[in-house]
């Protein structure tokens, strides 16, 4: 078998089985120390109640705990710390050869994930602690203030890519590289925030984990075909912790993926979508709205709600996002959950296929 699929398979497999082992003591952590909010319900991005989700889950926040993401990063964590040493301390070429910590294809979707976690962990902390409270119900860090932390993010990511990398350009099916010089800088800070946004997909037990998982698979088969090795072992290895998360997250929900997992997830996304496209000849900026389209999806129905509510006093949706639509309507969650695992799939492969063909 060639040292590039053994660098793919390696590190999926070996992220999920951590994920799986460390699950338990993640998870007796969490439910000993009652980490889940201490009032059901929530608010919206303009800080408003939400009386009908509040309905539908009044009985589900409380009592489960958050911060469920952390089986996420903490499995990559340790696989990516467990190659990089072995490559380091153990002479062997095969250690070497497995390391996918690479300057050029790595470091940056590494370390935003990271720091993405970071600061999600933080808002989960103080959500649970209920440090501030608005309208009786508790919450972590404001809407604005996570857009904030996403918007120096992308700044600094897409200076990167610009001033240091020469990125000027995004790559277009069936026509090539399409110049758009520095405006490559606010292209990417829009598309972070966007796809940041989604993350509100995170709702229903196992909704979050399956479209994350199909999204990411998808992006890893892209830096595969690009030769983009390293990047589709970190892509292969962060679909191993999802799939373990998932695997204690399908109904009933044992934790919740929460801010922890979704900041993380969301800004690397993006991240891996610039780095599959015109710097290595792809088209990974162009298919990420037909990958994430779920999740695009997410952030569009709650921003369009809140918009149609505050400029012509009506709602577009009984409950923002779009999956509690279909909840106010009556839908089983395990029958929305499913049918958003399908259509991930569907568009994660038209997603690589005009990739493949353009």
């Amino acid at each position: 078998m060639p040292w590039s699929l053994i660098k793919i398979i390696l590190p999926i497999t070996l992220t999920f089985f951590i994920g799986i082992g460390i699950t338990p003591i993640i998870s007796d952590f969490l439910y000993k120390h009652k980490m889940w909010k201490k009032k059901s319900g929530k608010i919206d991005m303009e800080g408003n109640d939400t009386p009908i989700f509040n309905k539908l889950h009044k009985e589900k926040e409380v009592g489960t705990p958050r911060m469920g993401g952390i089986v996420i990063w903490a499995s990559v964590l340790i696989t990516v710390s467990l190659f990089w040493i072995l490559s380091n301390i153990l002479p062997a070429e095969i250690f070497s050869k497995l390391d996918f910590v690479s300057r050029n294809q790595t470091w940056i979707p590494l370390s935003a994930f990271f720091i993405g976690a970071l600061v999600g962990l933080v808002d989960d902390f103080l959500e649970i602690k209920g440090s501030r409270s608005v309208k009786n119900v508790t919450g972590g860090l404001s809407f604005k203030k996570r857009l904030a932390v996403i918007f120096i993010i992308g700044l600094f990511v897409s200076g990167w890519f610009y001033f240091k990398l020469g990125v000027d350009s995004i790559g277009i099916p069936f026509y090539g590289p399409l110049n758009i010089g520095f405006l490559i800088i606010p292209l990417f800070i829009i598309m972070m925030l966007v796809v940041y946004s989604g993350g509100v997909i995170d709702g229903l037990d196992g909704l979050s984990g399956g479209v994350f998982a199909a999204a990411f698979s998808a992006y890893g088969m892209l830096a595969f075909s690009l030769d983009q090795i390293n990047l589709a072992a970190l892509c292969a290895a962060i679909v191993g912790g999802i799939l373990a998360f998932l695997w204690f997250n399908i109904p009933p929900a044992r934790f919740y993926m929460s801010e922890t997992g979704s900041m993380a997830l969301t800004i690397t996304l993006t991240i891996v979508a610039f780095m599959t496209d015109s710097i290595v000849d792809g088209y990974g900026l162009f298919v990420l709205p037909i990958i994430a389209f779920l999740i695009i999806i997410s952030a569009i129905s709650s921003v369009g709600q809140i918009f149609v509510k505050k400029f012509f006093g009506k709602k577009i949706l009984l409950s923002a996002p779009l999956h509690h639509h279909f909840e106010a309507l009556g839908w089983p969650a395990y029958k929305i959950t499913m049918r958003y695992w399908i259509i991930s799939i569907v568009v994660a492969f038209i997603g690589i296929i005009i990739s493949l063909i353009g």
